[in-house]
């Protein structure tokens, strides 16, 4: 349902790689190697099958697009100065993170889930999609941006009242090179990814510049309604008593297999 967004397309893709599985157990000697394989097969067949949304953008994600305008700026700086609450109610705000998750292209969609939502390494997701993992970072940040862009949006419009009135009448924030470079290793430095000297390099950075550190800010409480959402969903505790079902038969019916190598 994560990637898919569409019940009809989720349960077409359990009850295929599901069928699958059966015919394919004897080829796995371990849980992790079956779980890999199955997100595997299970993200080729959401992608293939997926009903595309009209509002799912058709063009790949830049950092350009994603850094904070003006008005966002001013509504980070606004919170972390203790002014009036904008921040959506926690049923709204889970609705509308999932929307946001909905509206990100397929191909940073499914990083998104995997990362953050199913909380899988990056090297499981780099056996799941193939990809290197330095493509892998770079489009869970994008994807992570893009997420908290669009929940921005909605505290936006709650917050624009209070910022019209107090606002200054300056333009757009200049996009300094130093900020933008230092907003392209924010997910890294959260996920503790980051090199020591680069690291200090961004702490020293955010001392010095507000915008940044209410940034970062706003993008750690992203990453952690994608967790807390995900963790908290109706059918969560469902799904972890599924995945323990299924491996326990698995490794039942693996040790019923007779295999070849071992009579000889």
């Amino acid at each position: 349902m994560k990637v898919c967004g569409q019940r009809q397309d989720a349960e077409d893709t359990m009850q295929e790689v599901l069928l699958k599985s059966v015919q394919s157990l004897p080829k796995f000697g371990s849980p992790r190697a079956l779980m890999v394989w199955l997100y595997k097969v299970a993200k080729t067949r959401c992608l293939m099958s997926r009903r595309k949304s009209k509002f799912a953008p058709s063009h790949a994600l830049s950092l350009d697009e994603l850094m904070p305008d003006r008005i966002e700026v001013e509504l980070l700086s606004a919170k972390a100065q203790g002014t009036p609450e904008t921040v959506l109610a926690q049923g709204e705000r889970a609705r509308h993170l999932r929307e946001a998750v909905q509206k990100l292209p397929p191909d940073y969609r499914i990083i998104l889930v995997l990362h953050d939502m199913e909380e899988l390494s990056d090297g499981e997701i780099a056996e799941i999609t193939g990809l290197r993992a330095g493509t892998i970072r770079v489009r869970l940040h994008r994807a992570r941006l893009f997420v908290r862009k669009e929940l921005m949006r909605q505290e936006q419009h709650r917050g624009r009242k209070f910022l019209t009135k107090h606002a200054g009448s300056g333009g757009a924030p200049p996009r300094e090179r130093r900020c933008k470079e230092m907003f392209a290793e924010l997910s890294d430095y959260l996920d503790e990814e980051l090199d020591d000297s680069l690291c200090s390099e961004l702490e020293k950075h955010m001392e010095g510049c507000e915008p940044c550190k209410a940034f970062l800010a706003s993008l750690r409480e992203t990453i952690e309604s994608c967790r807390k959402t995900a963790s908290e969903a109706p059918e969560a505790n469902a799904a972890t008593s599924l995945r323990r079902t299924i491996l326990a038969k698995y490794q039942k019916t693996l040790a019923s297999f007779v295999r070849p190598e071992r009579m000889l």
